[in-house]
């Protein structure tokens, strides 16, 4: 029996004894038979092989998704499986095909020429499934299955969570897996289907669509104008202490007048910078300086009198919300109809939001 690096070792077996390849580190293998062994493993081996015929298409997701991931680890994670599992998958399909895919050691996994073709082969060929999936179980329009998507945090946790419970309501046949996190994923090794982004999308490789425009203001606690009147023209904020959300600004900050368009910017030395909207929004309501913030995190404030729009006629330059997904032949019905719902309830979200 082949193993890793033409490595192998067998071992004859008795007559009506079954053969059983067991791995060792470093990809070494032996093939081991005995009568203790003979049922016991006879038996898993034929329901493993029965279970093939109607399961070679997990197998092959399960395959391109340990490739996509880089490891068994994140490969069941992403699945929402556990290792052993996945493990056994691989090895199930390898015992299938008849060829090893994956030279696996301690510290790394590598396509063998074999397996270099069955991932291309079944990329392809889950790509074909997952269209005929989709035509089929779409005649009806409802979705089946499972989205992850990944969102910023703040926004995820308040704007959006409308929009996806619209989602969930419509299609009840669909789960989303909501995942939190401020940076642009690696949808192939993370395996996201889409994301939420604020801000230009610079990356040519992926499919931004653009959602919505959040306004942008800038604010202040009452207490750091120290009962002086509240400023009309940004010329006036230039001398206070400022706070910096270095995402979007660091060093310095425009202005544009709503009505007339004249844009004014003025440099900053930031007392403190983050990359936390919430962090900011607190550091601002403790005092500790005037900040530029999106409008919907600070309409209690503004409404509570907490905070201050400083400038009430200008506006910071508002920043784009964008959908993001990886560009592919074809499109399953789940995030199509992800992307029909976000388009219409995300900028209603937003209109939701007014500041007094």
């Amino acid at each position: 029996m082949r193993g890793l690096n033409g490595c192998h070792r067998s071992i004859p077996s008795r007559a009506n004894s079954v053969l059983v390849e067991r791995e060792y580190g470093g990809g070494a293998q032996e093939t081991v038979a005995g009568p203790g062994v003979d049922l016991l493993y006879a038996s898993r081996m034929s329901n493993d092989l029965s279970a093939v015929g109607s399961d070679r298409i997990a197998l092959l997701e399960t395959f391109v998704r340990i490739v996509e991931a880089g490891n068994l680890s994140a490969a069941a994670a992403q699945l929402g499986s556990t290792q052993p599992t996945v493990s056994r998958r691989l090895q199930l399909l390898e015992r299938t095909l008849g060829v090893r895919l994956l030279h696996r050691s301690t510290h790394r996994m590598n396509l063998t020429e074999d397996g270099t073709l069955c991932y291309e082969r079944a990329k392809d060929l889950l790509a074909g499934w997952q269209m005929l999936e989709s035509d089929v179980r779409g005649a009806d329009d409802q979705p089946t299955g499972h989205l992850r998507v990944l969102a910023p945090h703040a926004f995820g946790q308040q704007q959006l969570i409308g929009p996806v419970a619209d989602y969930l309501r419509r299609y009840p046949r669909m789960t989303v897996e909501w995942l939190l996190h401020d940076r642009m994923p690696d949808f192939i090794a993370e395996g996201i289907d889409c994301a939420i982004r604020v801000g230009e999308i610079a990356d040519p490789s992926v499919v931004a669509l653009r959602l919505a425009e959040v306004p942008r203001i800038a604010v202040a606690s009452p207490t750091l104008l120290g009962g002086r009147p509240l400023p009309q023209h940004p010329d006036e904020l230039a001398d206070l202490p400022w706070l910096a959300l270095r995402t979007f600004y660091r060093g310095e900050v425009t202005l544009t007048h709503a009505g007339t368009g004249e844009t004014v910017g003025f440099p900053i030395r930031p007392r403190l910078s983050t990359d936390g909207l919430q962090a900011i929004r607190n550091a601002a309501l403790l005092g500790l300086g005037a900040a530029i913030a999106s409008q919907w995190a600070l309409v209690d404030d503004l409404a509570a009198g907490r905070l201050v729009h400083l400038a009430p006629d200008w506006q910071a330059p508002t920043l784009p919300v964008s959908l993001v997904y990886h560009p592919a032949r074809h499109q399953p019905a789940r995030l199509r109809r992800f992307i029909e719902v976000m388009r219409v309830a995300v900028p209603l979200a937003f209109r939701a939001v007014q500041a007094p």
